[in-house]
């Protein structure tokens, strides 16, 4: 497999970007859970990540509210599934595992969709933090609740901490 990687700073510690064959395929953070060891990222290149690291840097400073990149999902076809599901959960709002389970068709699946949910390689690009549990309460995340908390203040204008300090732009079309 074909991969490359580079390290990027952001509001949230440095995140590592991953393409196999030219294609992103895992933004992690520093320390993340189920973060795959260094040596499967491949060799150190900035050049796959260009327009990643612009769509990001939009984010971070409020200018950019869905993201258009084309994607390498590498999972279980359930875990692709709920992958696609996240993305179409709308900036500065959130969905419950339950109701994410529900809209997959296995109203049951609650907690197979937060396992899933908690293996996403895109973190930030592919919105998990915005799963919320069914009481509104944080629960789980990959990059920590700190994270979690900090992302969701920051989409929701609620924060600046994410960013710049300007209010987020209204929400676009996600892909």
């Amino acid at each position: 497999m074909h991969r490359r990687h580079t390290v990027v700073d952001s509001p949230y510690g440095p995140l590592t970007l991953v393409a196999t064959h030219g294609v992103l395929s895992g933004v992690y953070m520093a320390g993340q859970r189920y973060r795959p060891p260094e040596e499967s990222f491949g060799e150190p290149d900035p050049r796959p990540f260009t327009e990643a690291v612009r769509q990001l840097d939009a984010y971070f400073t409020g200018e950019l509210t869905a993201f258009d990149l084309p994607l390498h999902l590498a999972g279980t076809p359930f875990q692709r599934q709920v992958w696609e599901r996240l993305l179409t959960i709308p900036y500065g709002q959130t969905s419950s595992y339950g109701e994410l389970a529900r809209e997959l068709g296995a109203p049951t699946a609650s907690r197979a969709v937060g396992l899933a949910n908690g293996r996403n390689p895109l973190i930030i690009i592919v919105p998990c933090h915005r799963v919320v549990g069914a009481n509104g309460s944080l629960t789980g995340y990959g990059g920590g609740l700190e994270n979690k908390r900090r992302l969701l203040a920051f989409e929701s204008g609620t924060s600046t901490t994410g960013g710049t300090g300007r209010r987020p732009a209204a929400a676009g079309t996600l892909f």
